[in-house]
């Protein structure tokens, strides 16, 4: 069963999901008991299985974090030059690129999906493109099949960060097992969280093998380094809160099922809002509830509404404000990127996420629906 958490009288965004104590302890006494706090221990070992059954993939490289995940897996594949992304994403996608000396060409997205486009994709391939990092924004899929059809008439890896969606589907497929890889991250901020981590998904045997080497500094055995590697590994302790987190997992996305379906009651007609919509046929974790203000409807910019919910104690939050182009380094390296993003800045410019989640209850969604619908019916201050 999760755990509730006390009421702090204050609605935010990203507030963990905590999971059964006492469960929890269990396993904590079980790896003092072994010995064994890091390495690719027993729970570690056993984490991993149950993500590879679960998320019906051959292979789960569990890891620190979710960015350390992404960069090996970026090295592993060997990308190199431009490899294209959305802009509309965490910052850190850009930055696992980055951050090896490859350059992130930023992409426009779908204003409706939020996805990255696959049309606009096409348009930035050049000869020094090595790869497409798709990101599945708020747990809905990106057009994965489209992507693919341009990865391979174009010789291009196909990779996914899917951070955003464990638990989701597409085609009827769970997330996981598309593309040379995906990466999860499971930071306390997510429906599923391992306090910190992250996990790297696969079919490819020798993909696998690879990332396995990389996140442990190359070592092939005791004392027989065969490769330049990191420390990417995942501890024993966060792979119990993840083994405890699974056992409850279906009841927290329940829970935010049903909080998303309150505020599609509650938020309905108020001007210039619209809510999000979730797919009734592939499966959803239901952890964002994103908001869009039009404001020449509205009377009322987003900032505005942000500000004033703020002063009411839900601190919503503006995804992904600015936009990875409109963030540093970025804006100075790739200035001319401004150009081709007209569609990202303007949702980057109108989004809202609200709280949800285990944290969040029934009646406080209620309370915030109230509160946002005054303020959108006082308009902006000017």
């Amino acid at each position: 069963m999760p755990k509730k958490m006390p009421d702090a009288g204050v609605l935010h965004v990203g507030a963990p999901n905590l999971y059964d104590e006492d469960a929890f302890i269990e396993r904590v006494r079980k790896i003092f008991k072994s010995g064994r706090l890091t390495n690719r221990g027993p729970m570690v070992r056993e984490f991993e299985q149950v993500l590879t059954d679960y998320l019906g993939v051959k292979h789960c490289i569990c890891m620190c974090n979710g960015t350390i995940a992404l960069e090996i897996a970026i090295r592993a594949l060997g990308l190199t030059g431009e490899v294209i992304i959305p802009s509309f994403t965490f910052v850190a996608t850009a930055h696992a690129l980055q951050w090896q000396g490859i350059k992130p060409v930023f992409c426009d997205i779908d204003p409706e999906t939020h996805n990255i486009d696959p049309i606009e994709v096409e348009n930035h391939i050049t000869d020094k493109t090595t790869g497409i990092l798709g990101v599945h924004i708020w747990g809905r899929p990106c057009n994965i099949n489209a992507l693919k059809t341009i990865a391979d008439e174009h010789g291009l890896t196909l990779m996914f960060d899917a951070a955003h969606a464990f638990g989701c589907s597409h085609d009827g497929r769970r997330i996981g097992g598309f593309g040379a890889c995906e990466v999860f991250s499971f930071h306390a901020t997510k429906v599923f969280n391992t306090f910190e981590g992250g996990a790297v998904t696969t079919n490819d045997d020798n993909l696998a093998n690879k990332i396995r080497l990389m996140q442990n500094f190359g070592f092939q055995g005791m004392d027989n380094v065969v490769y330049i590697g990191t420390n990417g590994k995942m501890t024993e302790i966060c792979a119990a809160m993840g083994l405890t987190g699974l056992e409850c997992l279906a009841e927290i996305i329940s829970v935010n099922k049903d909080a998303y379906e309150l505020y599609v009651s509650d938020l309905q007609g108020i001007p210039g809002l619209s809510l999000m919509k979730y797919s009734t046929s592939e499966h959803s974790n239901y952890q964002y509830i994103v908001v869009e203000i039009d404001e020449n409807i509205a009377g009322a910019t987003r900032d505005h509404v942000i500000d004033r919910l703020h002063a009411n104690n839900i601190l919503a939050r503006r995804y992904f404000y600015p936009g990875c182009h409109r963030a540093e380094p970025y804006r100075t390296l790739y200035p001319d990127s401004r150009k081709r993003l007209a569609k990202t800045e303007m949702i980057c410019d109108r989004i809202i996420c609200l709280p949800t989640g285990t944290a969040v209850r029934n009646d406080a969604i209620a309370a915030l629906s109230d509160t946002l619908r005054a303020i959108v019916a006082q308009g902006s201050i000017v």
